[in-house]
């Protein structure tokens, strides 16, 4: 645990039963990468404070008026991405404001921001600064590019990040219509991405007993998944292209029509692909051209053009129970509602209540880390703006009711 703060933490006894319970994090982060980081970290146990600007991080009023998709003036954005957090409202582009903010790193054992390269060092809350009031602080950027290289200081969202990766030219119906993910997958990875690098770096001070920064770039998660589509381009010199749902090594791997919705089927090995053709006792399928991969690769047209003829004669729950039985990787083209109301989604606690303060709430998604000793999943409600400012000003840096008073007369916090 970080000594600089190891008098103001919980006896170990006292602690929740989370994996991360007795960390401290400061968060700065906004928008969706950054939060979406330091909520994985909230969800873990991490005491996870939430700094923003007194006029409120941007996200509180994304569809916060919508009333389709608000609760009671929290838009969907900050009612999930911030829950399990505290708030504390202070201007750091003050004098007073950047002091108090250093006050409250000597407490902590992370700061994880999403600003743009080279913001950290303009407003002095960049590693280099704040090592110098904690030696064991833990700084994480999640960026479009990272901190240096020749498009370090470019804007990026999620879909920049997603083209520019490479991604985005190998998702599609074709090679004419390339499109991004459904998934904010380029937000989503930076967030994920920079939750491994601090776990890293806890572990590493452990050894060391030092600090250090997590320069997390989105294109750089972009390229790590990439994978062996990476390494298939190197060896072969080759683009490849959107191919929609099919594979372009296995058949069948594709979605198919049935009467009611679709289903997708995954066949990879030549042991599924018998249970398949004995399943449907189909007379094109019975040729032992079709038994391996490569015949079957070059009728895959008619192979995937039968399969939907066949398929279209019944529903999607009759055909599922069947390939389940003889265990054909199968499963339905769910839409939202379908997968968020699934028995396993369910049984895992992945539908989760999100609080309001005011003691309302809806439903989201829950934590998918499951643990099986440090087991405990809390979700308290996103804060409202500077909720907890008082109660961190007293608790961690000892501050007066006549201190935190004046500081708020002068905007310095809220």
């Amino acid at each position: 645990m970080n000594q600089a703060h190891s008098n103001q933490a919980l006896p170990e006894q006292d602690l929740p039963n989370q994996a991360l319970a007795g960390i401290r994090v400061l968060d700065l982060t906004h928008m969706l990468s950054g939060p979406y980081g330091s909520m994985i970290l909230a969800d873990l146990g991490a005491e996870t404070i939430k700094v923003e600007p007194c006029y409120g991080e941007g996200t509180r009023k994304l569809l916060a008026t919508d009333p389709k998709n608000s609760l009671d003036g929290m838009g969907a954005y900050y009612i999930t991405l911030n829950r399990n957090k505290k708030s504390v409202a202070m201007d750091l582009k003050t004098p007073e404001g950047l002091a108090l903010f250093k006050s409250l790193v000597a407490t902590v054992d992370v700061v994880i921001s999403n600003f743009g390269a080279g913001v950290p060092e303009r407003l002095g809350i960049d590693y280099a600064s704040l090592v110098e009031v904690n030696s064991r602080i833990i700084t994480c950027t999640v960026s479009g590019f990272g901190s240096e290289g020749p498009g370090s200081k470019r804007p990026a969202f999620d879909q920049v990040a997603q083209a520019m990766g490479g991604g985005m030219s190998i998702t599609g119906p074709g090679p004419e219509s390339m499109v991004r993910a459904g998934i904010p997958i380029g937000d989503l990875g930076g967030g994920m991405f920079g939750v491994m690098g601090i776990l890293a770096a806890l572990y590493e001070r452990e050894r060391s007993g030092m600090g250090q920064h997590v320069d997390i770039a989105m294109l750089d998660c972009q390229i790590s998944m990439l994978n062996y589509m990476a390494t298939m381009h190197f060896l072969s010199g080759e683009d490849p292209y959107p191919i929609g749902n099919s594979h372009f090594v296995h058949v069948p791997y594709d979605t198919f029509n049935c009467s009611d919705g679709s289903i997708v089927i995954a066949v990879i090995t030549d042991n599924f692909w018998y249970n398949l053709k004995q399943l449907l006792n189909c007379a094109e399928f019975d040729n032992p051209k079709y038994d391996t991969q490569p015949g079957r690769w070059e009728d895959r047209q008619m192979i995937n053009t039968k399969l939907n003829e066949l398929l279209v004669l019944n529903t999607c729950a009759h055909w599922l129970a069947l390939f389940e039985e003889q265990r054909i990787p199968c499963a339905p083209v769910n839409s939202l509602s379908q997968a968020l109301s699934d028995t396993q989604v369910l049984h895992r606690n992945m539908v989760i209540d999100l609080k309001h303060p005011n003691g309302s709430s809806t439903k989201g998604p829950g934590n998918p880390i499951k643990l099986s000793r440090s087991s405990d999943e809390v979700f308290t409600a996103a804060p409202t703006l500077g909720q907890h400012t008082d109660e961190v000003m007293t608790q961690l840096l000892n501050l007066s009711v006549d201190q935190i008073d004046k500081m708020k007369e002068q905007g310095i916090i809220k």
